[in-house]
């Protein structure tokens, strides 16, 4: 009963998180994702800027919370709610039908999302398609939550087709929702591939199966090369940007994932039982593709440390329930329990966001992270949707939220070639050197009507408009 009260207090402690929903990281890019959705399902264009190109983010979750909020008039804050409800409960569900298929034992799917939640280290981490507590709170409403969801589905079922003798819809069903996934999340769906693999590899099919593979292969397939908001296949030529923003994904390494070894310890023990267990070669498969990145220097593959860090996290969960001795199985039970609390008190900060940092005690709120503020303000001011605003790079990561655009893009955009352009005019706009007409000249080439500013700006084109937090200043641009 321990193990299921600790799920459902951690679980509610989320749904409490829902409702403040707390803003970091890339929450602005999926609002921004939602708003053009909501206003043109059909051709939305650039998600940050004023500009007619495709987007990764135009996954077929996004066109459906977009569709979502273009019918009921919500807010895109609301629908973006909405789908936090969604992927935390296809986590959630998603998480008990894979261990259900790993382990009969009745505490095994709470021991699971526990260690899932909590079995990581000692300093905070932080990064979409990582389940630590405190990443999920700041990324519940993100799509890879929900792709997360669905990829525990996804091998929980696929797992029971390997097993059984699947009929070709079954396998046809499971192509289209590993492309589902790869469209929703492309970097959730690389672990997704090597979950699935290490699933085939341990079941050892038939080769009456692998035809029946090789068809759900070709419908995945077919799906991402239909999907026409974007080239999935133009997402292997990303740019060097991408990589500069994976590098610190290969740093800190034993601080932020240390208490995960009582997880590669209980690999070893399954290991030693069956030399084709599914987790041991899922954590091998996820290893290999961690340890490439770093050695080659495509650190986005770091992206695919969950398929490391996953099956470790359940293995520790499965040896302290499952264990064959008493003995043994409390051994391992205590265990994690030492790791779930060490844990659980890294990422205590996790409940200012529910009660607020004030509420906290003071070595707890030493652990909280204060959320971003956000730009409501410059809307009160009078910016409107499809308004250009010229601003740096971090106003640029909130401002397309609530609809205006950008000069250059908060994020590294892979489909828009003129990115490095807007960037450096961007940057001259800003230069303290830069001349008065060079930056009116900027303005007009971008058809910029407002500037978010740090400072004081004097220019006679310019009137200010309003102030907002931390000094910044909204100033409407002249005709």
């Amino acid at each position: 009963m321990l193990p299921e009260a600790a799920a459902a207090l951690v679980v509610a402690l989320l749904l409490l998180v829902v409702v403040r929903l707390p803003w970091a990281g890339d929450l602005g890019m999926h609002a921004a994702t939602v708003q053009r959705l909501r206003h043109s399902p059909l051709h939305p264009g650039n998600p940050l800027v004023d500009a007619d190109t495709p987007s990764p983010y135009y996954s077929p979750w996004m066109l459906l919370l977009g569709c979502l909020a273009k019918l009921t008039g919500l807010s895109v804050f609301v629908v973006l709610r909405v789908a936090a409800l969604a992927g935390l409960a296809l986590l959630v569900t998603g998480v008990r039908s894979h261990v259900r298929t790993l382990s009969g034992h009745r505490a095994a799917p709470a021991a699971a999302l526990l260690s899932l939640l909590l079995l990581w280290g000692t300093t905070l981490f932080s990064w979409s398609g990582f389940l630590g507590l405190n990443s999920l709170a700041l990324t519940v409403s993100y799509p890879s939550v929900l792709a997360l969801g669905l990829t525990f589905h996804f091998w929980a079922r696929l797992t029971r087709a390997v097993r059984g003798a699947a009929g070709w819809g079954v396998w046809l069903a499971l192509g289209v929702l590993w492309a589902l996934i790869l469209l929703c999340h492309q970097f959730t769906g690389v672990v997704a591939c090597l979950g699935a693999l290490a699933t085939v590899l341990a079941a050892r099919p038939a080769r009456g199966a692998l035809l029946r593979i090789g068809a759900g292969l070709a419908a995945g397939l077919l799906v991402l090369w239909l999907w026409p908001y974007y080239d999935f296949v133009a997402l292997f030529s990303a740019g060097a940007d991408l990589e500069a923003v994976h590098r610190p994904l290969y740093e800190h390494l034993a601080e932020r994932f240390w208490l995960v070894l009582l997880g590669v310890a209980a690999l070893g023990s399954r290991w030693r039982r069956d030399r084709w267990d599914p987790l041991v070669l899922f954590f091998a498969l996820g290893v290999l593709v961690f340890a490439a990145g770093g050695l080659t220097g495509h650190y986005s593959w770091g992206r695919a440390l969950p398929a490391a860090l996953v099956p470790a996290q359940l293995a520790a969960a499965l040896e302290a329930t499952a264990a064959g001795r008493r003995a043994v199985r409390a051994g391992w039970a205590w265990a994690l329990c030492a790791a779930l609390a060490v844990g659980a008190w890294t990422q205590a900060g996790t409940l200012g966001y529910v009660v607020g940092r004030d509420a906290l005690p003071g070595v707890v709120a030493d652990k909280y992270r204060t959320p971003w503020t956000g730009y409501q303000w410059i809307m009160r001011a009078g910016v409107r949707y499809g308004d250009v605003v010229m601003a740096r790079t971090f106003p640029a990561r909130q401002i397309p939220a609530y609809g205006p655009y950008t000069v250059a893009p908060g994020y590294p955009d892979v489909f828009l070639r003129d990115a490095a352009r807007r960037a450096e005019a961007v940057e001259r706009y800003f230069a303290a050197g830069t001349g008065a007409q060079e930056r009116r000249g900027i303005l007009r080439e971008y058809g910029v009507r407002w500037v978010v500013a740090g400072r004081p700006a004097a220019a006679p084109w310019l009137r200010k408009a309003a102030a907002g937090p931390g000094g910044q200043i909204l100033y409407r641009v002249l005709p």
